[in-house]
């Protein structure tokens, strides 16, 4: 049986090397510690050299533990990441000279129509890309991205092809989408400040003939690292692989939709070329909708 107080040792570490090395978020925070508490308790582990010597055969009972307590494929996957991240963390501590964890795949998530995130989700993803990032004014950067898709429905290529003749923001923005179609968006005051913050902080020069948004070295923003910033957030959150960039996009319109906007303003709000577009986003449960958005959209305020 682990000792507790080495046990509290051990979490608090953990705990530290999260919220303070990492900058995860408090949510991420309690996730992975509670992932680690129920680890070390299950195999009676007191030291980082015991917990550094786990291997794959070792993760797949704890999940397999996990998984008759009734955990999902989504929340296993989420399980075995946190499992892994405290593993390679012991192996650190143990001064081990790889710190890689056991390769073990996690259990399949099923694929489907992208699932929209719900309102807090959407701005905690901008907050925690905001966190994690490794200078200030590229995570006002990627918060800024995240926010503009969701509180536009702005795709990832619009977004990134914004030039700094933007600046400032004013309530609208014009767009230009697939086959230089261009359209108008409303631009809600949370959206203006992200963008202003960024660009107060962006220690690049931002002409109007050059791109809004810039990478780590001045060159224009590439989806993927977007991309990437977003999959360690959705990670920290607990979210599932489907939380994605277009996801923000898809999220904006089921919200909208569902809070009784019609689909032929809301096919001119996506720059949709057809109707038929659009009317992949009334698949959404209905019922769930009216629970959850019962007003225009959420971050309209």
């Amino acid at each position: 049986m682990t000792d507790l107080s080495t046990r509290a040792d051990l979490l608090s570490a953990w705990h530290s090397h999260l919220s303070q090395g990492r900058r995860r978020s408090e949510h991420t925070v309690r996730a992975y510690v509670a992932t680690a508490a129920r680890m070390l308790d299950a195999c009676g582990l007191d030291s980082w050299d015991a917990i550094a010597r786990l291997d794959a055969a070792a993760l797949r009972q704890q999940l397999a533990r996990r998984r008759a307590d009734g955990l999902t494929n989504a929340s296993a996957a989420r399980e075995l990441s946190a499992l892994k991240g405290f593993i390679a963390f012991a192996r650190e501590q143990a001064g081990m000279l790889d710190p890689a964890p056991p390769r073990m795949r996690g259990p399949k998530v099923k694929k489907g129509i992208p699932r929209p995130v719900t309102p807090d989700e959407a701005v905690n993803l901008a907050v925690t890309v905001d966190e994690d990032a490794g200078q200030e004014w590229i995570g006002a950067r990627d918060r800024a991205v995240l926010l503009l898709l969701y509180g536009a429905g702005m795709r990832i290529a619009e977004a990134l092809s914004l030039t700094g003749s933007v600046l400032p923001l004013g309530e609208t923005l014009t767009v230009t989408g697939k086959g230089n179609k261009q359209r108008v968006v409303p631009i809600l005051p949370i959206l203006r400040e992200a963008v202003a913050d960024y660009a107060a902080k962006c220690p690049w020069p931002l002409p109007k003939d050059g791109p809004l948004f810039r990478g780590a070295k001045g060159g224009p923003l590439s989806q993927g690292i977007v991309q990437k910033a977003m999959a360690r957030a959705r990670v920290s959150l607990g979210l599932p692989p489907s939380a994605t960039p277009h996801a923000l996009r898809h999220s904006f319109a089921t919200h909208l939709l569902g809070a009784g906007a019609d689909l032929r303003s809301l096919q001119e709000l996506l720059g949709h070329a057809s109707l038929g577009s659009t009317q992949i986003y009334t698949k959404v449960d209905a019922a769930t909708l009216l629970d959850v958005y019962r007003s225009a959209h959420p971050r309209g305020d």
